[in-house]
């Protein structure tokens, strides 16, 4: 058991989703030779793609052929962002994408030199890239603002915010419980706190405190369930992805879920999986769990779980813009889309085993909830993360969930991807 393990079982206690005892007659199955049954219909790359794009064009008001082209366009103009946060590094705010009036990037620098745009070849167009100058600070000199002061931030406060890299704006951007913020005049807060960070600060207030969201479930997006032994109650959690450290071949979802898991088939007959180990410190929420079977490098996606979709690829958080369009799915919420906020974000609170770092992901809701934690972050068939919490209004609606970057699975261990039907041997 790795370090922090005891403040994360805390929180997964309060926060994770609660189950009812399971009946006293539920059979025990034998060990699957898959966690997607054989049987189960697999999706083409295109098909996956078709499927998040019909829930983009409803969102973003386009047709079908046009969601297409943003999605291929998205994953296309990678290794340009890439290069241009390279080239402008000493002036780098923040690379965002915008869906509104059109589809184009948009870089923001520090500085008064401007910049001319530029048009990148993707999706079978051109994709306008816009470059904006003025920002007030640098994306690392806020990153550094965050490591350097979150403690002397997080004492300003009664509840400790959240914050992070505002890319659209160049700011500190501190999540401030609603009541906390009405202890104080109009804007004394963010001048308060952007004396203590040395950088310009946003405010943005928020219902309650940040919470941990629950869990999900083949390899990937399936149900997993537990006892957690600080109360004796059965919690459900979702897999991630399938991963393997070359000999051995297992799922892994968030380190505050219960140790002693087991896969539940649509049959609801449970499995006990192997504990290889949980990873939860200020930039990790992660466990593994070993299955008695190579597993494929599936993945569910859908809410009913009737199809799978094979992992081919991975997105690096230092390559992922605000604005790029992620999928999850939940055991709870089942399969939902939306647009990534912040990149370098640390929750609220002692969720990491004290202060998290500003090395988690935010997208934007409306649909997370407790069951969800561990859940797979995708798009198309390219790995993006696994879920661990959110923040939710008052009125329990989500705000925003935020997930851990596939970059931090724990060391020795690597996604299952590809087209094959077992991990990779050493």
């Amino acid at each position: 058991m790795q370090h922090g393990a005891m403040i994360l079982r805390t929180a997964f206690a309060l926060l994770t989703l609660a189950i009812a005892a399971a009946p006293a007659a539920a059979q025990i199955a034998a060990p699957p030779a898959q966690l997607v049954p054989p049987a189960t219909p697999i999706q083409t790359r295109a098909e996956a793609l078709a499927q998040d794009a019909a829930i983009y064009a409803a969102q973003n008001g386009v047709a079908l052929d046009e969601a297409m082209y943003r999605l291929r366009a998205q994953e296309e103009t990678v290794a340009a962002t890439d290069r241009l946060q390279s080239l402008y590094k000493d002036r780098l705010a923040g690379i965002a994408i915008e869906h509104h009036p059109e589809y184009r990037i948009v870089v923001l620098l520090t500085g008064t030199q401007p910049v001319a745009d530029e048009a990148i070849a993707a999706g079978g167009r051109t994709v306008p890239v816009t470059f904006h100058i003025g920002a007030p600070a640098t994306r690392d000199q806020v990153i550094a603002a965050i490591t350097k002061h979150q403690a002397d931030i997080r004492a300003a406060l009664p509840h400790p915010p959240g914050m992070g890299a505002d890319p659209r704006s160049g700011e500190l951007v501190v999540m401030v419980n609603a009541a906390d913020a009405d202890l104080y005049p109009p804007d004394e807060l963010r001048v308060k706190l952007a004396a203590i960070a040395g950088v310009p600060v946003r405010i943005r207030l928020l219902g309650r405190e940040a919470n941990l969201a629950g869990s999900m479930d083949v390899g990937g997006g399936s149900r997993v369930v537990g006892v957690n032994p600080v109360d004796g109650r059965r919690y459900a959690c979702t897999t991630g992805f399938v991963v393997t450290d070359g000999a051995r071949s297992g799922v892994v979802t968030a380190a505050h879920c219960p140790d002693s898991l087991s896969y539940v088939d649509p049959a609801r007959h449970e499995t006990p999986l192997e504990f290889i180990g949980q990873w939860g410190w200020g930039f990790q929420d992660v466990q593994v769990l070993a299955s008695p079977e190579p597993l494929r490098p599936l993945f569910y996606a859908d809410t009913a779980k009737t199809e799978a979709r094979p992992l081919t690829s991975w997105r690096n958080r230092t390559s992922t813009r605000a604005g790029d369009v992620v999928c999850h799915r939940g055991e709870t919420t089942g399969y939902s889309c939306a647009q990534i906020e912040l990149v370098d974000f640390a929750p609220a609170g002692d969720l990491c085993g004290g202060a998290c770092s500003p090395t988690w992901v935010t997208a934007t809701g409306p649909t997370c909830k407790g069951g969800d934690s561990g859940g797979p972050v995708f798009n198309g068939t390219i790995a993006f993360g696994i879920v661990k919490g959110a923040n939710y209004r008052a009125d329990g609606g989500c705000i925003f969930y935020y997930y851990m970057s596939t970059d931090y699975l724990p060391a020795g261990w690597s996604l299952v991807h590809g087209l094959g039907t077992a991990p990779a041997q050493p």
